[in-house]
C-alpha cells in the first residue's frame, strides 16, 4: 500500500520519519495525526531553537519563477524597517507579467510618524524601481493593523486569481498570513511556524482562509544586499528589532567612530560637532571612540566587545569596505538589514565601513 504524501503544515516540506538530519523529520507514529508539523518547526515554535537544514537557494528561485508562469496575484511583502534591504529587484524580473500588491510590514517598530511623509517616500521609491503596483497597504504582521485593508486590497484585485506572498527572508511573509488567518477564523491550529531564521519556510504552503480563497506562502529568498547573511541565526535576536524602535542619539565632534557590534562602522571625518541618531535593534551595542583608535579597537575587539559577529560568523568574516557620504543638509545613512542613521549637518563628511556587497545608502530623514 502507497504511503500518502503529508506535508508539515508550518514551513511546507514534505513529512518523512527515515532520516533525523534531513528536512520533515517526524516520528513514524506521528505520520498519521491530522495538522502536525516537523519536528524542526515543534522546536522553533516551542523552544525558539534552530535544526539546521541546508537551505537550497536556487531551489527558491525555481518556485518563485514558476509562479511568474501563473495567471496569479502576487502580494509582495516589504520590510519597512528595511526598505532597500528586503525589496529584491530580482523578484520582478521573475514575476514579470503578475500584477503585484505591495505590502509595507512592521509598521508597529515605528515611533509616532508622519505617515503621509513615509507613505510618499515609498511610492517614490517604487517609482524609482519602475515597478507600478496595483496598489499599496501598510500593515503589521505582529499586532494585526491593516489586516482588513489587506484583505479588501487582495479581494479587489484577485479577480478569481490564485495568491501568492512573496519576499525576503524575516520580511516577514508568515506573521502577515498569521494574522489574516487570526483575523478571518482566530483558528491556532492553522497558524503556519514563524521565527526571525532565514529559511523557515521550506517550500510553497497553501492555506485555506475561505471557500472562495487560498493563500499560498512562499519560502523567503536571500537578499544578498542584507547584512543579515553575515550573521548566524543565533546572533540575528541582536539586529532584528521586535519592538518599537528607541533612537540612540550620539554627539559627535569629527574624528570619532561609531561601532555597530562587529558588523559595521561610521567614521565622522570633518564637519560641526554634530547629532547622528540610530535606529537599530534596541539589542545591538553601539559603541563610541576616537577614530585614530577605531582600527585597533576593531581588531582586537572583534567577537567580543564587538559583538555580533560571533565566532561561528567569524569563520566566513571579510574585511569591511569603506564607502564615503557628504550631507547636503540631512539625511539618512541606511545599512540594509541593521537600520540607518539620521544625521542634520551641511557639508558633513562621514564615512561608512559594512561587509562587501551589503547595500548602503543616502536618502531623505524619515523619521
Amino acid at each position: 500500500m502507497t504511503r500518502m504524501t503529508v506535508y508539515c503544515r508550518g514551513c511546507g516540506v514534505r513529512l518523512q520519519s527515515e532520516d533525523p538530519k534531513k528536512p520533515g523529520y517526524v516520528p513514524a507514529e506521528k505520520l498519521t495525526q491530522e495538522g502536525i508539523i516537523c519536528q524542526r518547526c515543534f522546536k522553533m515554535t516551542h523552544y525558539n531553537q534552530l535544526s539546521k537544514v541546508k537551505v537550497d537557494e536556487d531551489y527558491f528561485v525555481q518556485v518563485i519563477k514558476g509562479i511568474g508562469q501563473r495567471k496569479a496575484l502576487i502580494v509582495k511583502i516589504v520590510d519597512l524597517f528595511d526598505f532597500d534591504g528586503s525589496w529584491l529587484d530580482e523578484l520582478f524580473r521573475l514575476i514579470p507579467h503578475n500584477p503585484v500588491l505591495v505590502v509595507m510590514n512592521k509598521i508597529d517598530l515605528f515611533p509616532p510618524v508622519r505617515w503621509g511623509k513615509i507613505e510618499e517616500w515609498v511610492k517614490r521609491r517604487i517609482r524609482e524601481k519602475n515597478v507600478h503596483p496595483v496598489g499599496l497597504v501598510f500593515v503589521s504582521g505582529q499586532t494585526g493593523q491593516g489586516i482588513p485593508t489587506l484583505l479588501e486590497q487582495i479581494e479587489k484585485h484577485r479577480l478569481g486569481k490564485d495568491v501568492y506572498l512573496v519576499g525576503c527572508a524575516n520580511a516577514g511573509k508568515s506573521t502577515v498570513i498569521n494574522q489574516i488567518l487570526k483575523f478571518l477564523a482566530g483558528d491556532p491550529e492553522r497558524m503556519i511556524t514563524t521565527s526571525r531564521f532565514p529559511g523557515t519556510t521550506l517550500d510553497v504552503i497553501d492555506i485555506p482562509v475561505s471557500a472562495e480563497l487560498v493563500l499560498h506562502d512562499t519560502p523567503g529568498l536571500i537578499n544578498p544586499k542584507q547584512i543579515t547573511r553575515y550573521v548566524s541565526p543565533e546572533d540575528l535576536k541582536q539586529i532584528l528589532p521586535e519592538r518599537k524602535l528607541r533612537p540612540k542619539i550620539y554627539q559627535l565632534n569629527p574624528a570619532q567612530t561609531l561601532f555597530f557590534g562587529g558588523l559595521a562602522r561610521l567614521d565622522y571625518l570633518a564637519g560641526e560637532r554634530l547629532s547622528f541618531v540610530c535606529y537599530m535593534a534596541e539589542r545591538l551595542p553601539i559603541h563610541r571612540t576616537k577614530l585614530v583608535n577605531a582600527d585597533a579597537i576593531y581588531k582586537k575587539h572583534l567577537g567580543g566587545m564587538l559583538k555580533p559577529p560571533g565566532p561561528q560568523t567569524l569563520t566566513k568574516w571579510e574585511p569591511l569596505v569603506k564607502r564615503s557620504f557628504r550631507l547636503n543638509g540631512e539625511g539618512d545613512i541606511a545599512l540594509a538589514g541593521l537600520g540607518w542613521v539620521a544625521v542634520k549637518g551641511p557639508g558633513a563628511l562621514v564615512c561608512v565601513h559594512a561587509p562587501p556587497g551589503v547595500s548602503v545608502s543616502m536618502r531623505p530623514v524619515l523619521i
